[in-house]
């Protein structure tokens, strides 16, 4: 059972991630994201999880150098866009997300949505990379069953993650158990379903016996369920109180109550209707 922040989930291909990450979504460029990432470091997160449409990374990078601890130490996630999906277009996107951040190479880089028919071509550039050293592993975002299976069946290197929209609202089941079985890792974004959870009464329950906060619990349900989770804040006192959830451990009556929320709803796009 996952202890304290800085424990990490093995990925297939042997490379580590943290298992409780910091997600930079909707947070705007300049100050606001470097002092975020800094205070999220500070606290002692060790993956930050970003994408070129978020247009950040400039602050993330610039956050990253100057926290002072060694670029090794921190796990850096970022993503191809839908229009510079194709071959050639995110090979140059991924050069120009590393040029923004400043670094040398990823630990992660996604397709951040399947769209309609350049996943493929897309996935084989990520694998170029992977090959050449550049990222130290591959994945997507937003893929249903079948874009996996097609992608599956086309691939040389098999994603290690599929980053999706996960929380008790959408808990993601049968993905969750293709993923398991084809050892992908899910990670969740918008874990929190964008703040909508955090007056459900069951929720409440169960924080209010631990001592916790809405929020602190259905992180930690993530966790219990082995899932990689990015929560993000701009709030200081909160991005150190998303990170205080190893002092508790949810009982199997109250993860199946939480499991009993599912009622799939979405806070964001169906990836088989976001087609571009």
């Amino acid at each position: 059972m996952i202890s304290n922040i800085k424990e990490t989930i093995t990925l297939h291909n042997g490379v580590k991630i943290p298992q409780l990450g910091f997600g930079v979504f909707k947070v705007e460029n300049g100050s606001q994201t470097v002092q975020s990432v800094k205070k999220a470091l500070e606290v002692g997160y060790r993956s930050i999880d970003t994408a070129a449409i978020y247009q950040n990374e400039e602050g993330v990078g610039q956050a990253i150098r100057e926290s002072g601890i060694p670029r090794e130490d921190i796990f850096v996630t970022s993503k191809v866009w839908n229009t510079d999906q194709g071959y050639e277009s995110t090979l140059a996107a991924f050069d120009a997300s590393l040029k923004r951040l400043g670094l040398d190479y990823l630990d992660l880089y996604l397709i951040h949505w399947p769209g309609k028919d350049k996943y493929v071509d897309t996935w084989r550039a990520l694998e170029t990379l992977y090959k050449e050293g550049k990222v130290r592993a591959i994945g997507v975002s937003n893929f249903h069953i079948h874009h996996l299976e097609n992608l599956l069946k086309s691939s040389e290197v098999k994603p290690v993650i599929n980053q999706i929209e996960l929380h008790p609202r959408l808990t993601q089941v049968e993905i969750r158990e293709f993923c398991q079985k084809h050892d992908i890792q899910v990670e969740a974004w918008s874990p929190l379903g964008r703040g909508v959870l955090l007056d459900n009464p069951t929720i409440g329950e169960i924080a209010k016996k631990h001592g916790k906060t809405s929020a602190q619990v259905i992180i930690r349900w993530h966790l219990q369920h082995g899932i990689v989770v990015i929560p993000k804040s701009v709030t200081p006192a909160r991005i150190e109180e998303n990170a205080q959830v190893f002092d508790f451990e949810l009982s199997v009556e109250e993860m199946k109550g939480i499991d009993g929320l599912h009622a799939n709803e979405r806070v964001g796009s169906n990836p088989d209707e976001l087609l571009f």
